[in-house]
């Protein structure tokens, strides 16, 4: 190996590792902050016609169900049961939506920095 040369030589034409970890570190924080905002963030879905509405919190917590009265038939339990079910899950799909979105404006569409290290 040539003298000067070899790993003490600094990494691609002089990269400066200090920016790179103080930037990696601002990502980092901006993404905590967002995984703060999406907890508190919160998505509602219904079903027959707002007969049922769900609502969950941005980390797909289901926070309350409101039923209206009509729709409730001791004869057709099966189709309330139906309803929840389609309320909650619009609900999880706008959280999801809503969050990846969230995330993808920081991490410019990556997942994540360096594929999942943050």
């Amino acid at each position: 190996m040539a003298k000067g040369k070899g790993f003490g030589g600094g990494f691609g034409g002089g990269m400066n590792m200090q920016a790179m970890m103080k930037q990696a570190q601002k990502m980092q924080e901006s993404m905590l902050k967002a995984q703060e905002e999406i907890a508190q963030m919160e998505t509602t879905g219904t079903a027959g016609g707002g007969m049922v509405t769900a609502t969950v919190t941005g980390t797909s917590t289901l926070k309350s169900i409101e039923i209206k009265p009509d729709v409730v038939d001791p004869d057709d339990i099966e189709m309330l049961q139906d309803l929840v079910v389609a309320a909650v899950n619009e609900a999880l799909k706008g959280a999801a939506e809503k969050s990846q979105s969230q995330m993808s404006a920081i991490t410019g569409g990556m997942g994540g920095l360096g594929g999942g290290l943050f």
